[in-house]
């Protein structure tokens, strides 16, 4: 059993490092694209635009995935036997789906820096964890309410910043889906997964993966055959010239596999058994961090700055609720051996 307990704790930082490789490249080629700076390209494209090939190759990425672990079978069965969700892990897909467009698109808005954005749809999930946690009735023990007080301090020190309130309406529309999408995803993983039975957990996420791409891929494609309105439009754009017109096809398919990567090593974050005011914020750390990368690394473009102060003190508080989150379950283990003999001899 401890060797069972230490895999699993050592897993779920090894997930946190897989997410934050991902989103690292994932955030900062959103935001070139979408900015114009790439080279090759004339004029950026929208985030509407580039939607519908990043989500096509989500949807590639995570069928390829699921193919390669060989996880289909976790799913239950459908008519003729085929992979089926259940009604809940539908709903948490489809909610999942929702995490997938607004997260592309917080990154194409103008007037807000990726670190920016990110402290604002992170920190909003932070505020979510002891939420979902009360109402799930899932102990919260007293150094992940540490990592939840100092991810919040990151937030409020990026509002501290005047720039940081130019904040457009439809951005802030984004963010509340975002957050709304979560809040429900939350309760149905809360609900159906994060329990002791691993295949129960993986059963989850096949069918959670299973029902998020395809469906956001079928809204897309419904609004583009609709094609009224300026989104919209963009949107038919996306589906159509983009893949002929644009030179950016290859980068926009690797956002869409980097988007893959994130889901993937999130989910997976999110699904240990442990309460979610210490999953969210292990989460939540690596992208923030990884926002800070994807920044310095968009310098290599001209006239563009580093992060701001006020956006690295945010950043440091997250590396603190990160001791916060990793040390005192690292300490207790320390004592688990002296226990275990004397738990043996017992059994």
């Amino acid at each position: 059993m401890p060797a069972q307990g230490q895999t699993r704790d050592a897993s779920i930082w090894l997930f946190a490092f897989g997410y934050f490789a991902c989103y690292a490249p994932y955030s900062a080629l959103t935001k070139a694209l979408t900015k114009g700076w790439w080279p090759g390209m004339e004029h950026a494209v929208t985030g509407f635009q580039l939607l519908p090939a990043t989500v096509l190759s989500t949807t590639v990425g995570m069928i390829a995935f699921l193919t390669a672990m060989r996880w289909w079978r976790y799913a239950g069965r459908g008519p003729l036997g085929l992979p089926c969700p259940g009604r809940w892990t539908f709903l948490s897909g489809l909610c999942t789906a929702g995490v997938i467009g607004t997260t592309t698109l917080a990154y194409t808005f103008d007037g807000v820096s990726i670190v920016f954005v990110m402290l604002l749809m992170r920190g909003g999930v932070l505020v979510l964890a002891p939420i979902v946690d009360a109402v799930s009735k899932r102990h919260v023990r007293w150094f992940s309410w540490a990592g939840l007080v100092l991810s919040l301090g990151a937030l409020v020190v990026a509002f501290s910043e005047d720039a940081a309130w130019n904040i457009s309406a439809i951005c802030a529309a984004d963010v509340l889906l975002y957050l709304a999408c979560y809040f429900f995803r939350f309760r149905f993983m809360s609900k159906l997964a994060k329990s002791e039975d691993a295949n129960a957990n993986k059963r989850f996420f096949v069918e959670e993966q299973m029902v998020a791409s395809p469906a956001l891929l079928l809204m897309l494609a419904i609004g583009a055959a609709i094609g009224q309105g300026e989104q919209l439009g963009e949107l038919r754009y996306g589906f159509t010239a983009f893949f002929t017109e644009q030179p950016i096809v290859l980068e926009a398919l690797l956002v869409g596999l980097l988007s893959q990567g994130t889901g993937i090593f999130g989910s997976l974050i999110f699904l240990d058994k442990r309460e979610n005011t210490y999953c969210i914020p292990v989460n939540r750390s690596s992208s923030v961090l990884a926002g800070v990368l994807a920044s310095y690394s968009l310098m290599v473009f001209p006239a563009q700055r580093a992060p701001s102060s006020f956006e690295l003190l945010g950043a440091g508080l997250i590396i603190g609720a990160i001791l916060f989150l990793s040390i005192p379950p690292m300490l207790a283990k320390r004592t688990a051996p002296a226990a275990s003999p004397a738990a043996a001899r017992a059994r």
